[in-house]
C-alpha cells in the first residue's frame, strides 16, 4: 500500500540521518604535512594501571606518527575519567616503554571527556607557542573529536589551533560486532550534538 511505501521511504531517511552527519565531518582545517605536536586522546585503562586494547592502539599509533617525523612532541591527555586510574600517566609510561624519550612527551591529566581533552591540550600548546596539531584517536572517535575541534575554530578564538585528525587501528581484540556498535553510538551522538548543540560550560561556550 502507499501509505507503506511513504512509512518505509521516512524510516528508511531517518535512519540515515546520523551517518550522512557522521561521515560529513570534516577531518581537517589545514592541508599541513608537518605539526607541531601529536595530541592522543584517551580512553579508559585498565585497573591495574596497563592500558586497554583501544589506548594501547592509540598511543602505538601517536608513536608511528612520531616516529614518521609528523611532529617532535606528543600530548597524552586523560584523567580519571572512567576509573581511579589516569589515563595520561598510563599513556606516557606505555610510550616510554616503547622507546619514546619521556622529554618528547607531554602529559594531560586532568580531562574527564573529549572537549576536556581537547580543551586542556590546547592550553598546553598555547604555553608552549606550539599551533598546529594532530589529533590521534579511535575510527569512530575522529567524528566528533573533529566536531567539538570545529566547534572550538568557532567559539574559542584563544584556544583556537590547526588540526587535523589521524585514526588508530582497530584492536585486534575488537569483532566486527564491538567495532560496528562503537561506529553506531558515535554516529548518533555525533546527530544528536549536531541538532542540540554542546552543553554550556567553561570548557566550550556555545
Amino acid at each position: 500500500m502507499r501509505w507503506r511505501r511513504i512509512l518505509t521511504v521516512l524510516l528508511l531517511a531517518a535512519a540515515s540521518l546520523p551517518v550522512i552527519a557522521y561521515c560529513s565531518m570534516p577531518d581537517t582545517n589545514s592541508q599541513q604535512v608537518h605539526y607541531d605536536v601529536i595530541v592522543v586522546l584517551g580512553n579508559p585503562a585498565n585497573l591495574d594501571g596497563t592500558p586497554s586494547p583501544e589506548l594501547r592502539e592509540r598511543v602505538l599509533e601517536g608513536i608511528r606518527e612520531y616516529r614518521a617525523g609528523v611532529a617532535s612532541h606528543l600530548i597524552m591527555t586523560g584523567g580519571a575519567a572512567h576509573n581511579s586510574v589516569v589515563e595520561a600517566r598510563v599513556m606516557a609510561e606505555f610510550a616510554v616503554k616503547q622507546g619514546v624519550p619521556a622529554s618528547a612527551i607531554s602529559e594531560e591529566g586532568e580531562a574527564q571527556n573529549t572537549i576536556e581533552n581537547i580543551f586542556y591540550s590546547a592550553q598546553i600548546m598555547h604555553r608552549n607557542n606550539w599551533h598546529s596539531a594532530e589529533i590521534v584517536s579511535s575510527p569512530s572517535h575522529l567524528p566528533r573529536a573533529a566536531l567539538i575541534l570545529q566547534t572550538f575554530d568557532r567559539v574559542q578564538p584563544t584556544l583556537a589551533i590547526t588540526w587535523k585528525t589521524h585514526s588508530a587501528l582497530w584492536p585486534a581484540e575488537y569483532g566486527v560486532t564491538s567495532r560496528l556498535g562503537r561506529y553506531i553510538y558515535e554516529a548518533n551522538y555525533c546527530l544528536l550534538l549536531r541538532i542540540r548543540g554542546f552543553p554550556r560550560s567553561r570548557f566550550l561556550t556555545v
